[in-house]
């Protein structure tokens, strides 16, 4: 009896050790890197698709060499059903638990999108509908905005210049929401703040001006002085016979030199031929513009022109006579170097 009671005992701590020392294999196992490249890889798990069917393809794959022992720990941990689809960005060092801990929290990887100061609507919605990672459509600029919920808005200039980070699949629309709340909730802010003896009548004015600061210069110290000229010239109710408004004007007939006719044309954004501010944007205004449009610093300066220095730096004058000389000295320097 004693014999068979002992063979008994024996059996169950053979059975114990083999089962702690299978334990410890499979987490050791669990916790080791996947089979990844050294640069990573991105892996989408597709709605719907169940875990194993994911850690099959990871094995097919040479990335995952024990499947099921994936499956198991996932379901004793109760998140084989919670994993949730988009693409996954898998980098080397990761391990079988890191991944499920992944899946489960929908750490999806990003795509990216940047809205570039200076371009127009169009530019940039062809550029947006490039993107392999967003879904398109095929609607209009009044067509999106009507989406937006501002039917009555026209798009240039509705979306703030910046980098936006999206998962797969989201569309065109979903992404310039966001730009269009991100520009407004900009202007809504800083619009208390603007200069107390601005010439702005409310924030849309201020988004107009900005527009045409980003057009004239792509230097952070000029802007402030630029829209310092514009106000001067509102105040004194001087035309402001600024060149980027008359070439957005004319469109796709511009080639690249604005002609005197084309100066002379009237248009809604003609600033030769009328007074004030154009209609609408005529470009996507950054922070940096929409900030020197609601402060703008004022010198008496009137008017500007290019140095010609490489830097894209202008000259700035309170009188004609001292404009006009800046001019020649622009046009002598031009013609220097043809």
């Amino acid at each position: 009896m004693r014999r068979w009671l002992i063979r008994g005992l024996a059996a169950v701590l053979v059975l114990g050790l083999g089962a702690s020392l299978a334990a410890g294999w499979g987490w050791q196992q669990l916790g080791e890197p996947l089979t990844l490249p050294e640069e990573g890889l991105i892996f989408e798990v597709q709605r719907g698709a169940p875990l194993a069917q994911v850690t099959t393809h990871l094995e097919a794959l040479g990335i995952l060499e024990y499947p099921r022992l994936v499956d198991w720990y996932a379901r004793w941990q109760g998140s084989a059903t919670a994993i949730q689809a988009g693409e996954y960005q898998l980098t080397a060092g990761l391990s079988s638990i890191q991944f499920i801990e992944m899946l489960t929290r929908g750490e999806v990887h990003l795509h990216q999108f940047t809205i570039i100061e200076g371009r127009r609507f169009e530019d940039m919605l062809r550029r947006l509908r490039e993107h392999t990672a967003i879904v398109t459509s095929d609607q209009s600029g009044p067509e999106l905005m009507a989406l937006l919920g501002k039917p009555d808005l026209h798009p240039e200039g509705q979306f703030l210049p910046d980098t936006y980070s999206f998962p797969r699949g989201t569309s065109d629309t979903e992404l310039l929401g966001w730009a269009h709340q991100a520009l407004w909730s900009l202007l809504d802010d800083s619009w208390p703040d603007r200069a107390l003896d601005s010439r702005l009548d409310d924030p849309y004015q201020g988004l107009i001006l900005a527009s045409i600061i980003e057009k004239e210069t792509a230097l952070d110290t000029e802007r402030a002085q630029i829209s310092g000229v514009f106000h001067e010239r509102l105040r004194r109710g001087m035309r402001l016979q600024t060149d980027p408004t008359v070439i957005y004007g004319v469109g796709s007939a511009f080639n690249g030199d604005l002609t005197r006719a084309q100066l002379d044309t009237d248009t809604p954004y003609n600033t030769y031929t009328r007074a004030g501010l154009p209609p609408t944007p005529i470009a996507l205004a950054g922070m940096a513009s929409i900030q020197a449009a609601l402060h703008p610093i004022e010198t008496g300066a009137l008017y500007f022109v290019a140095t010609g220095d490489p830097d894209g730096s202008h000259v700035f004058s309170a009188t004609l006579a001292e404009h006009n000389a800046a001019v020649r000295r622009y046009l002598q320097r031009q013609r220097a170097t043809e």
